[in-house]
């Protein structure tokens, strides 16, 4: 008897996400991003959500974000100023496991 792997990519994508446009749960301080050297954000995100710019600026798009909190445990210089679960009926719905 075998079992098949799937892939993480291939599971990702069969997350649902319903998007809250008005009240995004996840909020950053640009300034004390900028100030931060190490950036641990950028590499711990399963997801890939955040991203250095051509102008070295922090981005990020919570419309992805798995809710795993993972950002907000390895941000020690306290960049993230918001930090909550998404409203009800919003955030991620996921569909394999």
């Amino acid at each position: 008897m075998s079992i098949n792997r799937i892939e993480a990519t291939e599971l990702l994508s069969l997350n649902k996400f319903n998007v809250d446009e008005e009240e995004p749960h996840i909020v950053l301080d640009k300034s004390i991003c900028a100030k931060c050297v190490e950036k641990p954000c950028l590499y711990a995100c399963p997801a890939v959500l955040y991203k250095l710019e051509n102008t070295d600026e922090i981005s990020f798009d919570y419309a992805g974000c798995l809710e795993c909190g993972t950002c907000r445990v390895v941000c020690k210089n306290k960049g993230i100023v918001k930090w909550v679960y998404p409203r009800g009926t919003f955030g991620i719905s996921y569909r394999f496991g």
